[in-house]
């Protein structure tokens, strides 16, 4: 097996844990990256890799953003990931061992929903431990499915990047899965022209209702638009893309949309505006942290409403320092995680 530590996108994570196995029927693996705030939270995602060492990068890139997610959202929490890349056995089977795994960590991983989850998944592994969220809750308590709260936050973000208003305004969405939908489903609601994009047939036949245009996979990031919204998996902000941009302005639900750390500066020098994204994608965490908690329903919606907020400081800061947004974010971050540290 591979050593996550010799791997590139290894950035100190606490700890790399390769679960399952031939004999398990399922494989995958769960990346600790910090616990400095609080126990490693962040969802389980499950992706037909071409590798395992394509899992492993998704892995580690994507335990290093839930730090700075959590943190960026003041929440009392650290950051980690799973990713499962091979399911050949009945999937309440698999899932409830990867349960038993996630109990293994003695609460320093808390897993939710993410790409290709269920509910039904984590009532799976809420079967074997107490260390999932993501689970329907009754009398008033956070719970269950939090994409809703992931649209939400990117489109208060992309209402105040607008102006505050998405009225008659163009958007491209690439993406519209579980939250790409739901966010169109918002912007439709209040007025925007939206054009999108999606691999998956089922999920454009369902957006196709809204009344949206639809562009090829392949050109949805260079379609004539007032903000472009990335929703679909990583990476998509690349050398090859970005001279290719067609709006001025970028704020989308996807995880680690830049390719590499220069393609923020990239961006800067077409004079595009990016909305950090792990800055306005946080609602799904913010809710999987109230479930987690115990908090009431009602918190988290203003919880989520206040990204838009912590966006614009991200953006005042990136504007009056000449420096990218993400650098920006990161610099926020950063300090926030070195003072958890001394105390």
């Amino acid at each position: 097996m591979m050593d996550p530590k010799q791997h590139p996108s290894f950035d100190g994570h606490e700890d790399v844990v390769f679960v399952g196995g031939e004999s398990q029927g399922f494989a995958g693996i769960i990346a600790v990256h910090s616990t400095a705030i609080g126990p490693a939270a962040g969802g389980c995602r499950i992706w037909d890799y071409d590798s395992v060492g394509d899992a492993l990068t998704d892995a580690l890139r994507l335990s290093r953003g839930m730090t700075y997610k959590n943190a960026m959202a003041d929440l009392p929490l650290g950051g980690g990931k799973a990713v499962i890349y091979r399911i050949n056995t009945d999937r309440v089977d698999a899932f409830q061992k990867f349960g038993d795994a996630v109990e293994k960590l003695g609460g320093r991983y808390i897993t939710a929903e993410d790409v290709g989850a269920t509910v039904a998944d984590m009532r799976a592994i809420a079967g074997r431990t107490s260390y999932v969220a993501g689970i329907p809750k009754e009398h008033g308590q956070a719970g269950g499915d939090p994409s809703p709260m992931t649209a939400l936050g990117v489109f208060v973000s992309i209402k105040s990047m607008l102006g505050g208003s998405v009225d008659g305004r163009t958007i491209a969405v690439q993406g519209v899965g579980a939250v790409g939908f739901n966010l169109c489903r918002l912007l439709s609601a209040e007025g925007a022209k939206l054009v999108v994009a999606d691999v998956n047939k089922a999920n454009l036949a369902r957006a196709e209702a809204l009344g949206v245009e639809i562009a090829p996979v392949d050109q949805i990031h260079a379609v004539s638009a007032d903000l472009f919204s990335p929703c679909a998996l990583g990476a998509g902000l690349n050398v090859q893309t970005i001279p290719e941009l067609g709006a001025p302005l970028i704020c989308g639900a996807a995880n680690n949309q830049l390719a590499t750390e220069e393609d923020g500066a990239r961006l800067v020098a077409r004079g595009i505006t990016y909305g950090p994204d792990y800055v306005v994608n946080a609602g799904g965490i913010i809710n999987v942290s109230a479930e987690y908690l115990g908090e009431a329903a009602d918190v988290v919606e203003g919880r989520v409403r206040a990204i838009a907020t912590r966006l614009n400081t991200v953006l005042d800061m990136a504007k009056a320092e000449n420096i990218p947004p993400h650098q920006a974010a990161d610099r926020i971050v950063r300090e926030r995680i070195a003072a958890a540290k001394k105390n």
